[in-house]
């Protein structure tokens, strides 16, 4: 379950980070107070059957009256003061990063044998002890 969430939280962040970035425009159309048309990335396509009468004050469309329709954009602006990160890779950092790569890759080679050494090894024998001589206990 951690997992999953982690991979959705993961790609929510990068589709923010991604629209934060970007940017785009939408362009509608409207024809008597109605959606008609609706493009992004371009503009939308007019209706030329509708117009409006420039003799009345309020807008009341009907069909064969003069400029009825209207358009709307919105655009939204990418976010260009991001901080850009610059690397510099000097001698010291190149061998540093050479040396821990070789040893992490190595760490995980021969791991499938499972080699103990010391698994017919027998502990020396102990005559007296001598913990219990001196009276040195852990506590």
């Amino acid at each position: 379950m951690k997992q999953i969430l982690t991979k959705i939280l993961s790609v929510t962040l990068a589709f923010a980070v991604l629209f934060a970035t970007s940017s785009f425009m939408v362009d509608m159309h409207f024809c008597c107070n109605k959606l008609v048309d609706v493009a992004v990335f371009g503009k939308a396509k007019p209706c030329k059957d509708k117009k409006q009468n420039l003799s009345k004050p309020f807008k009341k469309c009907s069909i064969g009256q003069m400029d009825c329709c209207s358009n709307k954009s919105i655009v939204k602006k990418a976010e260009d003061n991001l901080k850009k990160s610059q690397v510099e890779l000097d001698t010291n950092k190149i061998v540093f990063l050479q040396a821990f790569f070789h040893s992490y890759v190595n760490l995980f080679e021969g791991l499938e044998f499972n080699v103990v050494s010391f698994i017919n090894y027998n502990p020396p024998w102990i005559e007296k002890d001598i913990l219990v001589l001196h009276e040195t206990f852990l506590i």
